[in-house]
């Protein structure tokens, strides 16, 4: 595997999707259509390890999740 820093404003501008990239999004695509078609406002759709679920707005936006200290670490060991 080859490894290499990357701008986040560049990837932000675009680029092609992956076919992970595609399906994802498909399946976030699919979950919220079913939620507005259910008329269950207030949801969002969400990945839950490998499965697409719907959470309540509430419950993501109740505490600010942060990246743990250590992480920056371990990027700082990889990238410099």
């Amino acid at each position: 595997f080859e490894t290499r820093v990357t701008v986040l404003g560049h990837v932000q501008r675009g680029g092609t999707p992956t076919a992970r990239d595609r399906v994802l999004a498909t399946r976030f695509g699919l979950k919220a259509a079913d939620l507005a078609h259910e008329r269950r406002f207030g949801r969002m759709a969400a990945l839950q390890g490998d499965a697409i679920v719907d959470v309540s707005l509430d419950e993501a936006t109740r505490e600010l999740k942060t990246v743990p200290a250590h992480w920056y670490e371990v990027a700082r060991a990889f990238f410099g």
